[in-house]
């Protein structure tokens, strides 16, 4: 057969990932916080979107076992009323208007009777007389703008403290010398927000042309700011330091610190011996070392810490069945102004211009009915999460029921990536508290007779509950809470029993023996 070029015609079928196909899906598996940032850029970038009020709500009937159309759909025209509208005089910013009179009413204030300002009857709020106010109209206006929008009172809020500057400025108190204050302040630097130093001294020195000697003196002065542990370069230097602080650093003191590996292995024999004290001192002495900060600079706090906001309410209705509720104060609403597009696409000058506003209309218009749609897809998965797990809400985690994406998304007839992205960083508010989505899926482990399966949470909840309630003389080891699981109708591994427990932070039978006989 001869080879040979040709041009043939084929037909064909593909999924074609369009752009708004992606934006649907980014849309999607967001939390509520990376939402709100991304809709806020798009009204920044679409001149045909406004923010629009969050009069919609969705939510799903009490009968969990059926699903509602999620009404309030995006609406396309905006609102004719001006922004405003309804606002009382005098609410809006008042600085500019006010700015001179309100001096002026100040400065006749400080011309007031003193009795006026400090009345003699207590309880009485101290008022200057609105006539020695040559700007007493203004100054009514000033306090009646607290009560608007734009009056902020966090902006009056006294700025917190960092760990940083709290050490600057007991350095500028205890160091005097130029050269000191540098190598104290590059030292400052590089704590971390624990405020432990990990730097090696030698390499600093010589990053700032010093002798080490010149580091090691200032960092001795360091090492006695408050809080009380900082600068240490591990944890038994920050609790020598405490103990320093509080005037107990002795010498049986001093051995247990070096020795601290042996204290968390539980030890105590063996500390006995080296820090020569009896068991009745071993004991006052750990609970000292308890009694002190590991992390002394975390007392300042760190990186800002985000709420975690619900996205899904779940309430028990008056016919015993539960009612699911989207939180609309993490749905963001946009409004598609139409008037303004026929408006201006008439002043178009030119096909960029026309093509421009053309595509603005449609993005905006996607992005309203993507975020209706994200909004029903989150309401259908929580409901039928809801309907799978009843028990657990009914009567607690020991009746988590094994759930896996497959089951929710033949159930709603969804993909299972969908309902995968849809559990993504989303959290539901139930009666036994916050949970996130995901945490309602679990494996399944195996019954010993034919009964139903386990869910792999209600047994690790299981395993935690028999350990809490173990008597310190008898400490059940692997074997025996695998008989005991057993005995319940759950057929499990000694291998997936040690596993859980590690994973739950819970040491062995040994170590939990030493612990409950320390604290005995």
């Amino acid at each position: 057969m001869a080879i040979s070029t040709k041009l043939e015609m084929r037909q064909s079928q593909s999924l074609v990932m369009t752009p708004q196909l992606m934006q649907a899906i980014k849309l999607l598996q967001m939390s509520n916080l990376d939402l709100v940032a991304y809709v806020e850029a798009e009204l920044e970038r679409n001149p045909l979107l406004e923010k629009g009020e969050a009069d919609a709500v969705y939510n799903a009937p009490s009968d969990a076992n059926t699903q509602s159309e999620a009404p309030g759909d995006a609406r396309s025209e905006r609102s004719e009323k001006p922004p405003g509208g309804d606002s009382e005089p005098g609410s809006g910013d008042w600085m500019q208007s006010d700015l001179e009179t309100g001096a002026e009413a100040i400065a006749s204030r400080m011309d007031t009777d003193l009795s006026n300002v400090y009345p003699d009857e207590p309880g009485v709020p101290a008022s200057p007389d609105p006539a020695q106010l040559k700007g007493g109209d203004s100054y009514k206006n000033a306090g009646s703008s607290a009560a608007s929008e734009d009056y902020n009172l966090e902006a009056f809020v006294a700025e917190e403290g960092s760990l940083t500057t709290s050490l600057e400025e007991q350095m500028n108190l205890a160091i005097s010398d130029d050269v000191d204050k540098l190598i104290a302040g590059h030292l400052i630097n590089s704590l971390d927000e624990n405020g432990y130093l990990y730097i090696d001294l030698i390499e600093a020195a010589e990053q700032l042309g010093v002798e080490p000697e010149r580091v090691e003196s200032v960092l001795s002065i360091l090492q006695t700011f408050e809080p009380a542990g900082v600068f240490a370069r591990n944890l038994a230097e920050c609790l020598k330091l405490q103990l320093i602080e509080k005037n107990r650093y002795d010498p049986a003191m001093e051995a247990l610190i070096a020795n601290i590996e042996l204290l968390a292995k539980r030890e105590l024999a063996a500390l006995k011996k080296i820090c020569g004290v009896d068991e009745e001192d071993l004991k006052d002495m750990i609970h000292e070392i308890r009694a002190l900060d590991p992390k002394p600079g975390s007392v300042f706090g760190g990186a800002l810490v985000q709420p975690m906001v619900p996205d899904v309410f779940v309430r028990p209705a008056n016919d015993g069945t539960w009612a699911v509720e989207l939180n609309s104060d993490t749905l963001p609403k946009v409004l598609v102004n139409q008037t303004y597009f026929a408006r201006v696409v008439k002043t178009a000058r030119n096909e960029t211009e026309k093509e421009y506003l053309t595509e603005s209309l449609q993005t905006a218009n996607w992005l309203a009915k993507s975020l209706d749609q994200r909004a029903k897809t989150i309401l259908k998965v929580a409901t039928e999460i809801v309907r799978q797990q009843d028990g657990f809400l009914t009567y607690g985690i020991a009746h988590l029921r094994p759930l896996n994406l497959k089951t929710i998304a033949e159930a709603i007839e969804m993909h299972e990536s969908t309902v995968s992205r849809v559990t993504s960083n989303k959290y539901m508010a139930t009666p036994r508290g916050i949970f996130e989505l995901k945490y309602f899926f679990s494996s399944a482990i195996s019954a010993t007779v034919g009964g139903d399966a386990h869910s792999a949470e209600s047994v690790r909840h299981k395993i935690k509950q028999m350990i809490d309630a173990e008597d310190p003389k008898a400490i059940l080891s692997d074997d025996t809470i695998v008989k005991v699981l057993k005995d319940e109708g759950v057929d499990i591994a000694r291998r997936t029993v040690a596993k859980y427990r590690e994973a739950m932070k819970i040491g062995s039978s040994v170590q939990r023996r030493r612990e409950k006989n320390a604290k005995m």
